[in-house]
């Protein structure tokens, strides 16, 4: 490195696994994934902080430094370092390649050296920026950093997750500690560093130190005047020299280190934005990402990337009115693109673009004339392109028309040949397919900026947005001549679409028409229990330690729980020790049942369960229209094995687990004019698919027998006779059989049962020992998909996963996991899709009043007319018993009640 590539310069180094750990900390887990079950939380903190920093302190140059694994020099001089730190969450691993992979994508040089520290990287780049008279900005939690501090030097310092930073330089260091920076690491060899494991001198804080090192200059000054410190500090800093000492060696900076790349290549302003959206898009991240990407990652001048890049814009032509509408839809063939949006100042706007022409309308503002002219062309089209066929038309009869005219849905299209996505919006469809790029959606503005918002300005966001999504209703066309090549390209594509997606969608828009009536009177009970059941878990609580407590306060319940209580800690995390419902249940249920904790804990979660139900309760009292009934829409594209999603309300995660939850179900009632509800669902059928996928001898002779299936197995499983089967052992075997068809793990077996993990892979290898079939199946499954590169439902859903041959093993762990489990679980979705179709279908060849309303993964809920029920129960039956052929019977359970509840079977 020259002496002169930093002079003047303005370097931002940052420590890349202590900024990673806190954005793992800051932001939930779960919350955060790619889709694929790579958790990406620690990522998209990390980024939004790159962003924040890079925005604000405008930096000439940036480096990421980075732990190896393995130790440093340090843990040679002292075996306990950094000992004692907890092991590293399961969620974390994979984080770090990908924020890597973010910083090569945004042009950012990332480094490590062998036996070295992050720490050291950073203090040889400050060190050398000082000395060549540049600036350098250290962000780091390590306080190790605070010795670097100079006039050219300034630590950012995070406060607050990732988001928050204190800026620490020479006045503020010595405002906090009463030491110069230089000073600092003879205060911490003192005091020590629990975050390494560095014990420091007993009874001695901060504020000690401190007095110290100004009485007598420095640590070595201290040390040679320790005899004279008196009191029971000075006896054990006589005690503890030859840590102290230690300490000291281990906290010193190194700034010397021979660097392996030249510091020409530390400029900001090197990266590739194409590829930065990629990635991206690849982690899941969402719109603002894209929109908050600061241009100084990028060569100047290196605009983002034009609306529609790469193919041809269509014309814009204005809409104003009749003439202009039907001047747009001159042009033949006449194919339409459709998109809509609600905008806080245009309101209802629908984007329309046919080859070569786009524009944009604002129903509210469109006259009679034009209004009678978009009906028009909504009914004669010949075909229109869609993203998402029933939300637009549900939007659009919200609006005052309907889309009558032939329709194809590109969402439904693209998710067929690629489940999994990020999104099938418009928007994504034309980034994922051809790698157009639109402008990124503006913030939502607040009610007082609107109020403050001059006619102009109001004038030109309108445009602005218009202009974007005139933009997405043409990039359609295009995907949609993209998707006909994919499908010949895939023929197996075809008769998924033809024969099962598309004619279900039209039989899911009509469930959501006719919806599920709600009994009033027992929502209002239930409401009314629920709530007492809050309050008086509260109440108990809040007496058990004296005072009230907000039970939905993490922050107040630590200081109860691990303070007021003095329970054992939880997990660690950011704000403290973990209240989440897995270790509140582990800390109860190492609690003795008498004691305190186990009560107020035993409260909380019961506080917990039925808020949730109340929230519940909630939920559907919003949800009831005006006739008394709930109308719920399915989702084809939200689950990447095929399975249907409920969505507002989600009427498939009514909670059935407990007493109170199960009671839910008797708010669902047939409505006027219908006799009873009927439920009918198949038994078991994942792991009949499983019988029949693995062609097992011992799983198909269960089926076949008629026996309680996992009676059946446990006895195998457990060398007993069926009728020596107890519960525990049914119970194990169940968890086994399923878990299997889920792809869970050991561990994850173990958690479920909470038994050891020990005990749960030897209860896995006794079933595989039994059920040869079922082990050779699954490993078959992996080391195909491996090879293909897709796994296959028994209709020939593929589901591609290019993981399987990843270099980053959670990523890998995660696909083949996928592997596992997509064939059981996209097979029963497509037989209950072929069961609906059946159902539906015969039920309206018979002329019947009856009417299917609900989809429940493996339950269907029908409406009964009076006189019809015996009918309806041999259609319903004979559909869901005939929808698919396997190598064990299909059989289907059925309950009829007035309720939901009541026709539970």
């Amino acid at each position: 490195m020259s002496s002169s590539e930093l002079t003047g310069q303005r370097i931002l180094l940052i420590d890349g696994h202590a900024m990673a750990f806190r954005a793992f900390f800051a932001l939930p887990a779960d919350r955060f994934t790619d889709g694929r079950g790579q958790s990406t939380n620690a990522v998209y903190g990390f980024t939004r902080m790159m962003f924040n920093v890079v925005a604000s302190e405008q930096p000439t140059h940036v480096v990421v430094a980075f732990d190896l694994p393995g130790g440093t020099f340090r843990d040679r001089i002292y075996e306990q370092y950094k000992g004692g730190r907890d092991a590293t969450p399961e969620a974390f691993h994979g984080q770090i390649g990908l924020i890597q992979q973010v910083l090569d994508a945004l042009g950012i040089v990332w480094l490590t050296v062998p036996d070295y520290e992050a720490d050291d990287i950073i203090a040889t780049l400050a060190a050398r920026a000082a000395a060549q008279e540049g600036e350098a900005l250290i962000v780091t939690s390590d306080r190790d950093a605070i010795q670097l501090v100079d006039e050219r030097v300034t630590l950012l310092q995070p406060v607050k997750g990732v988001t928050e930073m204190r800026r620490m330089d020479p006045a503020a260091v010595m405002e906090k500690y009463q030491l110069a920076p230089a000073r600092y690491p003879d205060l911490a060899a003192l005091v020590g560093e629990s975050a390494d494991n560095l014990p420091g001198v007993p009874g001695v804080g901060p504020k000690t130190a401190a007095k110290w090192i100004q009485k007598y200059g420095d640590l070595e000054g201290v040390l040679e005047h320790a005899e004279e410190i008196a009191g029971k500090a000075g006896q054990s800093l006589r005690e503890n020299i030859d840590g102290v000492r230690r300490n000291r060696l281990m906290n010193a900076a190194v700034t010397d280190l021979e660097l392996p790349v030249d510091a020409s290549a530390f400029t900001l302003g090197r990266g590739d934005r194409t590829a930065a959206l990629a990635v991206f898009d690849e982690l899941a991240f969402g719109d603002t990402t894209r929109r908050d990407l600061p241009d100084l990652f990028f060569p100047e001048g290196a605009a983002a990337p034009e609306p529609l890049a790469g193919q041809e814009v269509p014309a814009d032509l204005p809409i104003a009115g009749a003439e202009d509408l039907r001047a747009l839809l001159a042009a033949a063939p006449f194919e339409l693109a459709l998109d809509v949006a609600d905008d806080v100042r245009g309101g209802a706007l629908l984007g329309i673009a046919t080859t070569g022409r786009r524009g944009v309308l604002a129903l509210e503002q469109l006259d009679q004339d034009a209004s009678s002219a978009l009906a028009e062309v909504l009914d004669s089209a010949e075909l229109v392109h869609v993203a998402d066929v029933p939300a637009v038309r549900v939007w659009l009869r919200a609006q005052g028309y309907e889309l009558t005219a032939p329709v194809r849905d590109l969402a439904l299209e693209a998710f067929v040949l690629r489940p999994g996505a990020r999104s099938y919006d418009a928007e994504s469809l034309a980034h994922d397919l051809l790698g157009t790029v639109l402008d990124p959606r503006p913030r939502r503005p607040t009610p007082a900026t609107l109020k403050k918002e001059t006619a102009e300005a109001r004038a030109e966001h309108l445009a602005v947005a218009s202009a974007r999504l005139a933009d997405s209703a043409a990039a359609l066309l295009p995907v949609a001549a993209h998707l006909d090549a994919a499908q010949e390209e895939e023929p197996w594509t075809r008769p998924l679409l033809e024969q099962l997606e598309v004619p279900l969608q039209r039989v899911l828009e009509t469930l959501h028409e006719r919806g599920i009536a709600i009994d009033r009177p027992t929502l209002d009970q239930l409401k009314d229990e629920f709530d007492g059941f809050v309050a008086q878990a509260r109440r108990e609580a809040g007496a058990i330690v004296g005072e009230e407590v907000n039970l939905a306060s993490p922050k107040q319940l630590q200081a109860v729980l691990f303070e007021t209580l003095a329970l054992p800690k939880t997990r660690k995390i950011a704000s403290g020790y973990s209240t989440d419902a897995e270790s509140l249940i582990d800390l109860r249920d190492s609690l003795p049942p008498e004691s305190s904790g186990h009560a107020f804990l035993s409260w909380l979660l019961r506080f917990r369960e039925m808020s949730k139900l109340t929230g519940y309760v909630s939920g559907l009292d919003a949800a009831t229209d005006g006739t008394g009934r709930v109308h719920t829409t399915f989702q084809q594209t939200a689950a990447a094995t095929g399975r249907l999603a409920s969505t507002e309300p989600n009427l498939q995660n009514i909670p059935v687990r407990t007493a109170e939850g199960r009671r839910l179900r008797g708010v669902f009632a047939a409505g006027d004019g219908y006799e009873a509800l009927l439920t009918a669902d198949y038994s078991q059928i994942e792991m009949r698919i499983m019988a029949h996928l693995s062609e097992d001898a011992g799983l198909i002779e269960a089926f076949r027998s008629g026996e309680d299936l996992h009676r059946f197995v446990a006895s195998r499983v457990f060398s007993v006779a069926p009728e020596d089967v107890d519960a525990a052992m049914r119970s194990k075997t169940k968890a086994v059989s399923y878990g299997l068809a889920y792809g869970l793990s050991a561990f994850g077996l173990a958690r479920q049962l909470r038994i050891s993990q020990a005990e749960a892979t030897a209860l896995r290898d006794g079933y595989f020992e039994r059920f040869g079939g079922v082990r050779d199946y699954l490993r078959a499954s992996v080391d195909r998909a491996r090879e293909t590169g897709y796994t296959e439902t028994i209709l020939g859903r593929r589901r591609y996963l290019p993981d399987l041959r990843s270099d980053n093993r959670q990523r890998r762990e995660n696909a083949e996991r996928v592997a596992l489990n997509s064939p059981i679980q996209g097979s029963a979705a497509d037989i209950i899709k072929l069961a609906m179709l059946a159902v539906e279908s015969r039920m309206r060849e018979a002329g019947l009043g009856s009417r299917m309303l609900l989809q429940v993964h493996d339950e269907l809920v029908v409406e009964v007319a009076p006189g019809e029920l015996e009918q309806v129960r041999e259609i319903v039956v004979d559909g869901m018993d005939g929808a698919y052929e396997l190598s064990v019977p299909l059989e289907v359970g059925v309950g009829i009640g007035r309720t939901w509840l009541d026709a539970a079977h």
